[in-house]
């Protein structure tokens, strides 16, 4: 059986992220950095800064007054929340032109931006900073599988064939003997991408890994909120729904409705931010 670690070293190697992520993280960890510095480094990807301006300008912020430059999008979302969204952006493009024949892309992009959504709105209410990086957690929660999806796309479509009684996650461990989890957060983890995204990628199945933070918890709630929502012909209300998953985080079951509700309003807008298959994605 093939190492999670396998995988991602290979992928490594195909999937590579562009210079704007390695050299906004270098600035980010000097401290005689400033926001021009940044801004410079997006400015000079033409495709990245279009993609930074829809994002800032998008339903996620709803900001009064239209955002119009880079360092403008810093100054009000923040230097480390702007490299989150880069991060994004960049790791999405990476992925586009993975085999759409193996699984359904556009119901993969659709749980992983929803996933996403619900890691920010969970984390702005619960934590109030850091709604971004758990945004982007919850976006590249299952870029895992799209590795298997180019390195062994018969394994891909045994662990796609999910029921009412076999879930993404039993899939997996039958057919893969590890999770898209533990691949996923392998491979952001070699990009060098800061652990606070990384770390909830790998600890999102809650009969797998203990929570022992709020962005676990977070991560972990979010995961089966989306799979339910986004499968409702094989999920209906909250199948796979434990109640301490929620509970632990003081929430009840109108918290629950109300998420979903403001998450569903923002999904479809979002989406075509992020899915490489839409025609807005750069």
């Amino acid at each position: 059986m093939v190492h999670a670690l396998d995988y991602a070293s290979e992928a490594k190697d195909i999937f590579v992220l562009p210079d704007a992520v390695i050299q906004i993280k270098r600035l980010i960890d000097d401290h005689a950095t400033d926001m021009e510095d940044i801004a410079g480094v997006i400015n000079y990807d033409p495709a990245l800064t279009v993609q930074i301006l829809k994002i800032a300008n998008s339903a996620l912020y709803k900001f009064p007054s239209k955002i119009e430059s880079v360092s403008k999008a810093i100054q009000v979302i923040g230097t480390n929340s702007v490299y989150d969204l880069v991060i994004a952006c960049s790791i999405c493009k990476t992925f586009n032109g993975v085999d759409n024949s193996v699984i359904d892309l556009d119901r993969f992009w659709e749980n992983s931006v929803f996933c996403g959504l619900l890691c920010k709105y969970f984390a702005e209410r619960l934590i109030g900073k850091g709604s971004e990086r758990l945004f982007v957690s919850g976006l590249l929660h299952n870029v895992g599988e799209l590795v298997m999806v180019r390195f062994n796309p018969e394994i891909a479509r045994k662990c796609a064939q999910i029921s009412e009684t076999d879930t993404p996650l039993q899939l997996q461990l039958k057919h893969l003997g590890s999770t898209y989890a533990d691949i996923g957060a392998t491979l952001v983890r070699m990009w060098g991408i800061p652990t606070t995204i990384v770390d909830p990628i790998g600890n999102q199945h809650h009969s797998q890994t203990e929570a022992k933070t709020i962005d676990d918890k977070i991560i972990q709630l979010s995961y089966i909120m989306a799979l339910d929502s986004c499968y409702p012909e094989l999920y209906s209300g909250h199948a796979n729904l434990e109640v301490e998953l929620y509970e632990d985080l003081g929430l009840d079951n109108e918290s629950l409705e109300t998420a979903l509700n403001f998450v569903g309003m923002q999904s479809l807008s979002v989406l075509a931010m992020f899915s490489p298959s839409s025609s807005v994605v750069l």
